[in-house]
């Protein structure tokens, strides 16, 4: 499908009932944190969004993921979507995507069509719940990176989501012992997992649809 085809679909699909945790649970990393998917998430959480950015190319539909630098945090080096914590400044979830996604990787948020949400996330370790937003450009973006929040873009094609075989599970040593029979979407040769793999997945389970 072209690009204006599959936001044309996304955004009528977006409003009907989402796979949500049947999607998510496919890219859990194992034991499962049963935390993520509680009915009522601890009151004192806070509040994020991401973006998928659907745009055309000449290779297919694509989406840019992100490379987070090295530091001292839960997310050090992952590949993730662009996005963060909701700001008091924010009217709501959407222009928190569209803020942190101009700031990370300089879209104009402006030419951004929204079509919708997926399915909240919540993120025990950071004590998140993120909401997927998905999004729509008409050109190809000129992506610059904040250096200091981005170490590298990685252009994504859509079409890669649908592949069995980008569907691989490795073992992550997180430290403290912790050892996770974790799945992954294999892209750009990362190992791309976590949450940013689940919400994939639950795109992916759309996708399919189509």
């Amino acid at each position: 499908m072209i690009h204006s085809e599959i936001v044309n679909f996304l955004q009528q699909r977006l409003t009907g009932i989402l796979p949500g945790q049947v999607a998510h649970l496919e890219m859990s990393p194992q034991p499962v944190d049963m935390r993520r998917f509680q009915p009522k998430i601890p009151s004192n959480h806070r509040k994020g969004a991401v973006l998928v950015l659907l745009y055309p190319h000449e290779e297919g539909v694509m989406f840019p993921l992100i490379k987070r630098p090295v530091y001292q945090g839960v997310h050090s080096g992952q590949i993730a979507l662009p996005g963060g914590k909701m700001d008091k400044t924010d009217a709501d979830l959407f222009q928190t995507a569209l803020r942190e996604a101009e700031e990370e990787v300089a879209v104009e948020s402006g030419k951004v069509k929204l079509l919708g949400k997926l399915s909240d996330l919540y993120i025990p370790t950071s004590n998140f719940l993120v909401t997927p937003i998905l999004g729509s450009i008409a050109e190809v973006p000129k992506f610059i990176p904040e250096e200091r929040e981005v170490d590298a873009i990685l252009p994504t094609g859509l079409n890669l989501l649908l592949e069995p075989d980008r569907r691989k599970r490795t073992i992550l040593n997180l430290g403290n012992k912790l050892h996770l029979d974790t799945p992954y979407f294999d892209l750009h040769g990362e190992i791309v997992w976590g949450a940013t793999a689940m919400i994939l997945s639950e795109l992916s389970h759309l996708l399919e649809e189509a």
